[in-house]
C-alpha cells in the first residue's frame, strides 16, 4: 500500500480517523466521485483506518465484517474501545464486556485487526489502583494501546507498568498535553487531534518533521500507526498526506 513505509526496520501506517468530511471534496475526493465510494478512494491512498464509531456504539459483528470485506488485501484497522468500557464503567466490573469486545474485534476484522485503543476521558486522574486495573483488564493476546487525556498519567511508574505488560501509552498531539512520541512497547500509536483547535487545527510542516524524527529514532518500534483526526476541517487529510511523503523521503 502507498502509505506502508518500512524504515529503519519497522512499518509505519498513516491514516485518518476519520473519512467522510464533506470538505474533503474538491481538496481530496475528486468533485465527480459519489459519495458510496468515498471510502473505496480513501483506501486508495491509506492503508489504514481508526474505527471511531465503536465509541458511541458496541460494535456487530456484521458491522465490522462489512469494514473487513470492503478494503484491500493489507489493510488494517485500530479499533476504539466503547466508551461503556472507559467512561462509564471505567474499567470497573466489566471485564466480560471487554471479553466480548475483542471477541467481535478479532472476529470481525480477522487479520486485518491491527490495534486496540482504549481512550480514557480527561477526568479520570492519575492512581496506582487506576494503573493496575487498566493494565490488568487488556488481553496481552492483541496489541493494545491506551489514551490517557490527564497530563497526570505522564509518569515514570505509569511508563514502566505498560512496558512490563507490553501495553503501548499512546502518543497525542491533543491542547495543553504532552506531545512528546512515547515508546512503552514495540508499536508506536500517535494521534493527531488538532492543536490548538480540538478536531479542526492543522499542523505546520515543523510540527509532522519533528513528530517524524522521534518516530524514526525509536528504534524499540517494529509499527508505527499515526492517525489525524484532526478531520472536522480539510486538515487533517490534508496533513495525513504530508506525513506520508515526508516519510516516504525520510525527510527530517
Amino acid at each position: 500500500m502507498p502509505d506502508t513505509v518500512p524504515m529503519k526496520k519497522k512499518n509505519i501506517y498513516i491514516g485518518c480517523s476519520s473519512y467522510n468530511t464533506a470538505d474533503w471534496k474538491g481538496v481530496f475526493y475528486p468533485e465527480n466521485l459519489p459519495k458510496t465510494k468515498w471510502f473505496e478512494y480513501y483506501c486508495e491512498h491509506f492503508s489504514t483506518y481508526e474505527l471511531n464509531s465503536t465509541f458511541y456504539r458496541f460494535p456487530t459483528l456484521k458491522s465490522l465484517q462489512s469494514w473487513h470485506n470492503k478494503t484491500p488485501e493489507n489493510f488494517l484497522f485500530s479499533i476504539k474501545a466503547p466508551k461503556q468500557i472507559t467512561h462509564i464503567h471505567r474499567f470497573k466490573e466489566c471485564r466480560q464486556l471487554i471479553e466480548d469486545f475483542y471477541e467481535v474485534s478479532s472476529e470481525g476484522l480477522a487479520g486485518k485487526l491491527g490495534c486496540v485503543l482504549f481512550q480514557l476521558p480527561p477526568g479520570f486522574d492519575y492512581s496506582a489502583s487506576g494503573l493496575e486495573l487498566i493494565a490488568g483488564s487488556l488481553n496481552p493476546e492483541f496489541k493494545n494501546v491506551v489514551e490517557f487525556r490527564n497530563q497526570n498519567w505522564w509518569r515514570p511508574e505509569v511508563f514502566e507498568v505498560l512496558k512490563q505488560r507490553n501495553i503501548t501509552f499512546c502518543s497525542v498531539n491533543y491542547p495543553k498535553l504532552p506531545s512528546d512520541i512515547m515508546v512503552t512497547s514495540d508499536i508506536g500509536y500517535v494521534r493527531f487531534h488538532g492543536n490548538p483547535k480540538l478536531f479542526y487545527s492543522a499542523y505546520d510542516r515543523e510540527i509532522l518533521e519533528k513528530a517524524q524524527s522521534e518516530i524514526l529514532s525509536a528504534n524499540e518500534f517494529k509499527e508505527v500507526f499515526v492517525y489525524f483526526n484532526n478531520t472536522a476541517s480539510t486538515a487533517g487529510v490534508l496533513n495525513a498526506l504530508e506525513m506520508k511523503e515526508l516519510l516516504k523521503s525520510n525527510r527530517v
